[in-house]
């Protein structure tokens, strides 16, 4: 094709059709008005990847085809393929061709009545339209299912507005799709547990932003790995699963925390609470192993005579400690986390 086509001019965008109908869109309807003005006889632009590449060289091809779908799916413009030629037109009423969209048009999601952005619900959906979308590209729906919640949730965390939250998921789906084709394949797409798994960077922000001890959720790791390599399961939201599994740790961890300003020797009689076995549950952890641990952890501080005004949280991560090394013990892990110091 003639570089003749891309326009040499800047381009013009307008904010109140960028905020409407998203910035991406509105680049790319300027852009095919303007290629649309070289062949005034024609009310079809025909076109090739080279012509649009060549006419918007700052997006590469899978970019391009995702703004192109957008466009379609708000019936801004019109795409026919046949003869392997692909040929597009800007829709409009009563008229060959035009350069905006036509007025009575609305946006593929809710936008405030003055074109504001909004923060993310937290029952947020995605609509009919975007699963359409999703689907010519061939993402299951189960995998578009899936992703929701950790979608959500990281929005809500980072606290960000958007006009149309359903373009923002749309670009983010893709991008979670194309990464697990081009790193495990269609048929990898559902994996088991491995051995070295490690939560993703974007889990880990999400909890650290909900007020997560960093180590903590380090220490979540080796049992999450180690009971569900044991059931066998198989998942592409491995993050997902890690971040409702840590959640309920720390809710169960903090309860255990006491909070007595007056530092005290361990009882002789000492006994963990409830809520310290509900935490070691949740870890997978063998309640009558922490049961034998009671008697070693009581000598060692009464000898020691030391006071702590949270022997509980001490118990836990004595045992969470000695617990790794019995995994380690019997081969099941190939890393674990180092001693966070129980004794500290």
């Amino acid at each position: 094709m003639s570089s003749s086509l891309i326009p040499e001019r800047p381009l013009l965008i307008s904010p109140t059709l960028a905020a409407t109908i998203g910035l991406e869109e509105a680049v790319m309807l300027h852009v095919l008005s303007e290629l649309l003005q070289r062949q005034p006889s024609q009310p079809w632009l025909v076109v090739d990847g080279n012509v649009l590449t060549g006419a918007m060289p700052f997006w590469n091809q899978a970019e391009i085809r995702r703004v192109q779908d957008n466009l379609v799916a708000k019936g801004l413009i019109e795409v026919k393929t046949d003869g392997g030629k692909t040929r597009i037109a800007i829709r409009q009423p009563g008229s060959s061709r035009v350069q905006t969209p036509p007025p009575e048009k609305k946006p593929e999601t809710p936008v405030t009545a003055g074109g504001r952005a909004t923060q993310i619900p937290a029952d947020w959906q995605p609509n009919a339209d975007l699963y359409q979308l999703c689907e010519k590209r061939n993402i299951p729906r189960s995998f578009i299912d899936e992703h929701v919640r950790l979608f959500v949730i990281s929005q809500q965390e980072r606290n960000k507005a958007q006009y149309s939250w359903h373009n923002t998921f749309y670009k983010y789906i893709v991008r979670e799709w194309e990464s697990s084709r081009s790193h495990q394949g269609l048929k990898e797409l559902e994996a088991n547990m491995s051995a070295e798994w490690q939560p993703g960077e974007d889990a880990i922000s999400i909890l650290e932003h909900a007020g997560i001890n960093h180590s903590f959720i380090e220490d979540a790791v080796p049992e999450f790995v180690l009971y569900w390599r044991e059931t066998g399961l198989k998942t592409s939201t491995w993050n997902t699963k890690f971040i409702a599994h840590v959640r309920r740790q720390w809710a169960k961890y903090e309860a255990a925390l006491e909070h007595d300003s007056a530092p005290r020797l361990l009882p002789e009689d000492y006994q963990p609470s409830d809520e310290v076995y509900d935490v070691l549950e949740l870890a997978n952890i063998d309640l009558r192993f922490a049961q034998e641990l009671i008697p070693e952890f009581i000598l060692y501080w009464r000898e020691r005579k030391e006071v702590s005004s949270s022997w509980h949280t001490k118990f836990l991560q004595h045992v969470k400690y000695r617990w790794s090394h019995r995994q380690e013990e019997k081969g099941d892990f190939v890393e674990r986390v180092t001693d966070r110091s129980w004794a500290d």
